[in-house]
């Protein structure tokens, strides 16, 4: 691949997806082969425990330019594409899943935006056809995300969208371990388009992502792009100090002006109750934080890879 060349680098992570890499690879190699001068495309096997591994190694006998690097083990979504990220070579590069619900006749819409001269092109899913629930969650998530984080993060995009040469070179610089891409890609800069598409229904097999695995990288991307939790905490320990103190100038007013003392049993055991859960919700909050920066600080590998096949032979496994 020569310096000047227009290749493009497609990321793909791949858990668990044997029943759908077939019609992607198909789908995605005749979309390629008429976009670029040249193409990558960057299987990254996330600890699968099915046949996963075995057919992208299939793609690459018939397709040289079919890369693979598998995980000693299971590291997740994110840390998936970030090893794609930091082994892409191409001009441009482009994440998608596997699941084919990011259709690839979407990438040339991507790549005539980055020609254009933008540097991030988003793909925002204009309809998706995921359960009632899962919608549900998204729509308000995004929403809120948006107005907590300090980073304008677009409503409705995943983690499909192409990336300009300079803006994964700054991806790759950084070092956080709790990685939240979509809004480290928005953190970037640069010069910024959408493009809207129909997100289509997974192809085969069951979903990967949990509401709780859901759950917890929103609540990742809320607690790396924004401080509102922790100012959050400081506003709910004064309202609850302004409400015991108004309480208290209750009692004593009733106690010394109209004679009367309420009976406090119940009444207090609620107030220790509530008092006891503020307390703890808010050192859940501080705690979150804390650790975070205890595993900043232990620095270990993002990832450990057991195989990589097409790329330059290397000594070193991790990153």
């Amino acid at each position: 691949m020569t310096k000047d060349k227009e290749v493009c680098s497609v990321v793909i992570p791949v858990f668990n997806e044997e029943e759908n890499l077939e019609l992607l690879y198909h789908r995605l190699s005749k979309v390629l082969e008429n976009l670029c001068e040249d193409y990558e495309i960057i299987f990254v096997d996330d600890g699968s425990t099915d046949d996963s591994l075995e057919i992208t190694k299939k793609f690459r006998e018939n397709n040289g330019r079919v890369k693979i690097i598998s995980f000693s083990r299971n590291f997740g979504h994110q840390i998936a594409i970030t090893a794609g990220i930091d082994y892409a070579s191409g001009s441009a590069v482009i994440v998608m899943d596997a699941d084919l619900q990011d259709p690839p006749e979407v990438i040339p819409r991507l790549v005539e935006k980055w020609r254009e001269g933008c540097d991030t092109i988003y793909a925002i899913r204009e309809s998706r056809k995921d359960p009632i629930l899962k919608r549900t969650i998204a729509f308000v998530f995004y929403r809120l995300f948006q107005r907590m984080s300090d980073v304008d993060i677009p409503v409705d995009a995943g983690d499909f969208r192409l990336m300009s040469r300079r803006v994964v070179d700054i991806l790759k610089a950084m070092p956080e371990r709790n990685r939240y891409l979509r809004g480290l890609a928005s953190w970037v800069g640069f010069s910024q388009a959408r493009i809207r598409y129909a997100r289509d229904e997974r192809y085969r097999g069951e979903r990967k992502y949990t509401l709780w695995q859901s759950a917890r990288l929103a609540f990742d991307g809320i607690t790396s792009f924004s401080q509102l939790p922790l100012r959050l905490a400081i506003y709910l320990g004064l309202v609850v100090s302004l409400v015991g103190f108004l309480y208290g100038a209750i009692i004593i007013i009733l106690g010394l002006v109209f004679g009367r003392v309420v009976p406090g049993w119940t009444t207090l055991m609620a107030a220790v109750i509530f008092l006891g859960g503020v307390q703890l919700v808010v050192v859940g909050i501080i705690g979150e934080y804390i650790g975070r920066i205890y595993v900043e600080v232990q620095q270990r590998p993002l990832y450990l890879i057991k195989q990589k096949i097409g790329f330059p032979k290397e000594g070193n496994h991790s990153h």
